[in-house]
């Protein structure tokens, strides 16, 4: 591919207009590019069949359309498949379809590496290399769609930005991949069925519920008591719990979306008392519900006990307080795929 070329995907429809203008074409043609590049998900100039032949041969001299690939697929033996994305610069990423009886789940990557030094993640050892473009986040979602229809004869489902990165660190981009993901000019798929997760941000949560998204939030807490939060998760440090929990108020008070905690239960880390206690005290303070999450072990040995007796004590003192909880069965284990586990082991060496 020569990388002098702009990726068509860059502009946006005016640009398209006026560029399509300049060279004597008509300004509807820009509508019928997009419709081929952001809801037809096209790759290549020549499969956009209703514009001239002449039209697409300039199209292809000038521009270029960069986009994401699986070069390394993997199933698993519960179904779940891992893709390798291989992005036009040579980078990669990992994205995972997830599928159940009722639902195929595509988990989307967000950043090449992470900003983020979570002790408990596999992608957080990598180093963050850049934030992936729009179209390379609207690739994995249109990629894993057809992913499902293929192997599971039915479209995507529901998507989760939980794959590798942290969303709030590449804003701008994830929540304009959002917006093409969820329009009738983009892939048309509904709002409500994509969960953005998040490590705790609360400049960045606020500024979500101000954009009137429709989409559903994660907040990966593991522990509510300050110190251990921070020993976990370093960067937390600048972002204290309360703080974080008044963005999670202002996002319930603008959205009326609950928010859904995220937490893995470790022996010796967060199975006591105390532990649960702080976690009902937390859920409490705004409308949540608790997905406690089978840890998948990354090699870091104070991480890898799952305490089973403390996560079903858990389940049996949230449902107590009231408070919806779930333990979510891990998939994908035995590919690397789970959750935490996405680390690129095949690339970016």
């Amino acid at each position: 591919m020569n990388q002098t070329k702009k990726d068509i995907r860059k502009l946006n429809l005016e640009d398209l207009e006026n560029h399509l203008t300049s060279i004597g074409e008509k300004s509807f043609r820009a509508k019928q590019i997009y419709e081929w590049l952001w809801k037809k998900n096209a790759h290549d100039f020549e499969d956009m069949t209703n514009l001239s032949k002449k039209l697409r041969e300039e199209l292809d001299t000038i521009f270029s359309i960069q986009n994401a690939s699986v070069d390394l697929l993997q199933k698993s033996n519960d179904g779940t498949i891992k893709n390798g994305v291989k992005l036009h610069d040579g980078l990669m990423v990992e994205s995972v379809l997830i599928p159940t009886e009722t639902r195929t789940t595509a988990c989307v990557s967000s950043q090449v590496g992470c900003s983020l030094n979570c002790e408990f993640c596999a992608t957080a050892k990598l180093k963050r290399m850049r934030n992936l473009e729009v179209a390379e986040i609207v690739d994995q979602v249109a990629l894993i769609d057809r992913q499902s229809k293929e192997y599971f004869d039915r479209p995507l489902s529901n998507i989760v930005f939980m794959g590798m990165g942290e969303p709030m660190m590449n804003y701008k981009n994830v929540v304009d991949a959002i917006l093409k993901i969820t329009t009738d000019e983009g892939l048309g798929m509904s709002a409500r069925r994509i969960t953005v997760s998040t490590s705790g941000i609360p400049k960045m949560i606020k500024m979500l519920a101000d954009e009137n998204l429709k989409v559903k939030l994660a907040l990966s807490l593991h522990t509510a008591i300050e110190h251990k939060r921070n020993s976990i998760m370093p960067f937390s440090e600048k972002f204290p719990l309360t703080e974080i929990m008044e963005s999670l108020q202002y996002w319930y008070k603008e959205t009326g979306s609950k928010i859904t905690f995220e937490y893995c239960v470790w022996g010796g880390i967060n199975d006591g008392d105390e532990d649960i206690k702080a976690l009902i005290k937390y859920c409490r303070q705004v409308p949540s519900k608790v997905n406690l999450i089978q840890y998948n072990p990354i090699g870091e040995g104070k991480f890898d006990h799952r305490s089973i007796d403390a996560e079903n004590k858990y389940v049996r003192e949230l449902e107590k307080a009231g408070i919806t909880v779930m333990v979510r069965k891990s998939r994908g284990g035995d590919i690397d795929a789970a959750c935490g586990q996405l680390a690129n082991k095949n690339t970016n060496e």
